[in-house]
């Protein structure tokens, strides 16, 4: 199993970035608020976890060891595969995943592109026992601001490679843009979880 990887981001994308490890391009999965705090050109250190299909081998890259376990952990529920697990991840932090399915919040999981209602249910039913309770306190710390000019492309194709169509997640990212007031921009994770929020809604 491959833990973790550390080495120059040679390139970030809307849904993947490619990290040096030895003079070896290491391509990883990652979601656009992990994809956000990397710069290239730096070293960074990213979680990973390796997905073994028949025909594939996918690596995935996570900011922290805790969203790695989660991404893990969620895909023994029936029907969640790793796109789903790392649209879970990219909406709601581990320790949003932990207290939606520790309290039955059904609504919240619904707010991740590819879960419907009954699909909520059934995960808190598997998961309860398997996730644990919230932990650290680390959901009420601040989100660090991020100077980043062309947010509204950013958080369009985060919201694109979590599967929503081009013209909703434009109008979504549109939305968002109309509630900001004052200089300073929200985070990228931030603008992506107000605009997953706006396109949940009927």
């Amino acid at each position: 199993m491959i833990a973790f990887v550390r080495g120059r981001v040679d390139s970030a994308g809307t849904d993947q970035a490619v990290v040096e490890v030895g003079g070896v391009g290491l391509a990883l999965h990652c979601a656009p608020n992990t994809l956000a705090g990397l710069k290239v050109g730096e070293d960074a250190r990213l979680a990973t976890s390796l997905v073994v299909r028949e025909d594939s081998m996918t690596l995935y890259g996570f900011a922290t060891d805790d969203e790695r376990v989660m991404f893990e952990l969620v895909q023994t529920a029936s029907g969640v595969g790793p796109k789903v697990a790392l649209a879970m991840v990219a909406t709601h932090s581990p320790n949003a995943l932990r207290r939606a399915v520790a309290t039955g919040d059904a609504k919240a999981l619904t707010l991740v592109s590819g879960i419907g209602p009954k699909g909520a249910q059934k995960i808190i039913l598997e998961l309860k026992d398997k996730l644990g309770l919230p932990v650290g306190g680390a959901d009420d710390l601040p989100v660090p601001r991020q100077r980043v000019q062309p947010w509204r492309e950013q958080v369009q194709a985060g919201l694109q490679s979590l599967g929503w169509p081009a013209r909703e997640a434009e109008a979504a990212v549109a939305a968002v843009a109309d509630e900001l007031t004052g200089e300073e921009v929200p985070s990228i994770p931030e603008l992506l979880k107000s605009a997953l929020r706006k396109l949940s809604r009927p």
